[in-house]
């Protein structure tokens, strides 16, 4: 085995070594990663603020304790609004459930008037099996987020870890970067430390400025919606725009349980239309202006690579591969191109000084 060969074999053995533990730590591994993600966004204000004049200690203090207030303002003045439309959509929820059915009653007797029995009852059959699909899908997906509300109640449980997680690790991140460094090996430094500026730039532009966006889509939707007078618009509104980290899932997702809940609400079709009309031109926001002054060119995560990411990270790993498939991604993403980079100046793409196939 050659010295590349054995190079090659060690980085594949740490790789799926690495994967291994990540897969057998994954349901305690939460609070940490959250620890380490809000040290590694706080570590460029950390230094600037030790260049001031402030200590590392007190500068990380300062900065993990407005950290947590931020976030627990933002819990304290969103939750309760979102628990109360919530309680709202469970209470009239009977009520909803007869105002849907009336309608469908009444689009099947319009049928049953403007068409020919036999296609009527072919669109009546048709109607009835894809309402109740929808229903059971409903079902499924409220069974779903119940599981999760249950999943996040114990993430909670543990979420005080996380403060103190991110403030050892933005105290001793230099440290910890120092002897990282230290341990690449001499002949390849610079090779690695270009690559992890890539790495750096890619994964701080891509979350700060998705980040941003899906604030901004969120205030959008959920101030919109409740204007237009939709019961559960805020909640709908925020969930579509915290959502859309992920391209076109929190748009879609938003517009279907918007438009289903306002067809439901409203007489006035205008209405209707007015709710759906929200999430199209939130889209075209996003598309348009949004993320190309935000997020940019320079982040080179294509959107298909960044869904699939999300999904495979959340297969294999549940939530905790959420939070790591994007970082992966932008990883294997400077690493591949750096290798296509290499093939094209290799002499295996030019063909010079090759011996001829055999």
């Amino acid at each position: 085995m050659t010295a590349s060969q054995r190079r090659l074999a060690f980085w594949l053995i740490g790789f799926v070594a690495f994967l291994g533990v990540i897969w057998l730590l994954r349901t305690i591994l939460l609070p940490f990663l959250a620890g380490l993600a809000v040290a590694y966004f706080l570590d460029p204000i950390c230094d600037r603020m030790q260049r001031w004049g402030m200590s590392r200690v007190w500068a990380a203090s300062l900065l993990t304790v407005g950290f947590a207030l931020l976030v627990a303002a933002a819990f304290a003045l969103l939750l309760p609004l979102a628990i109360h439309q919530l309680g709202d959509l469970v209470d009239s929820a009977p009520m909803l459930l007869d105002v849907a059915k009336d309608k469908f009653q009444l689009l099947l007797d319009r049928v049953d008037r403007e068409v020919d029995p036999g296609t009527a009852n072919q669109i009546r059959d048709g109607l009835t099996s894809s309402f109740g699909g929808l229903g059971n899908w409903i079902g499924g997906v409220l069974t779903g987020l119940l599981s999760s509300g249950l999943a996040l109640l114990n993430i909670l449980s543990l979420i005080f870890l996380t403060p103190v997680v991110a403030f050892f690790m933005l105290r001793d991140w230099d440290g910890f970067i120092a002897k990282i460094d230290s341990w690449i090996p001499r002949n390849q430094v610079d090779v690695v430390r270009d690559l992890a500026r890539q790495i750096d730039d890619t994964l701080a532009a891509w979350v700060r400025g998705v980040a941003l966006v899906c604030v901004m889509l969120a205030t959008f939707y959920a101030v919109t919606l409740s204007l237009l007078g939709l019961k559960v618009g805020l909640f709908i509104g925020i969930f579509a725009g915290l959502l859309s980290f992920v391209p076109f899932v929190g748009a879609v997702g938003g517009l279907v349980l918007a438009v289903g809940m306002a067809a439901v609400e409203f007489d006035n079709p205008w209405r209707v239309a007015a709710v759906a009309g929200v999430f199209l031109i939130g889209q075209a926001a996003e598309g348009n202006w949004l993320t190309p002054m935000l997020v940019g060119n320079k982040v080179e995560l294509h959107p298909v690579a960044v869904i699939f990411a999300l999904l495979a990270g959340g297969a294999l790993f549940g939530f905790v591969g959420l939070l790591l498939a994007v970082p992966v991604a932008a990883v294997i993403g400077v690493l591949t191109r750096y290798a296509i980079r290499q093939y094209l100046q290799s002499q295996m793409y030019s063909g010079h000084n090759l011996p001829p196939p055999v």
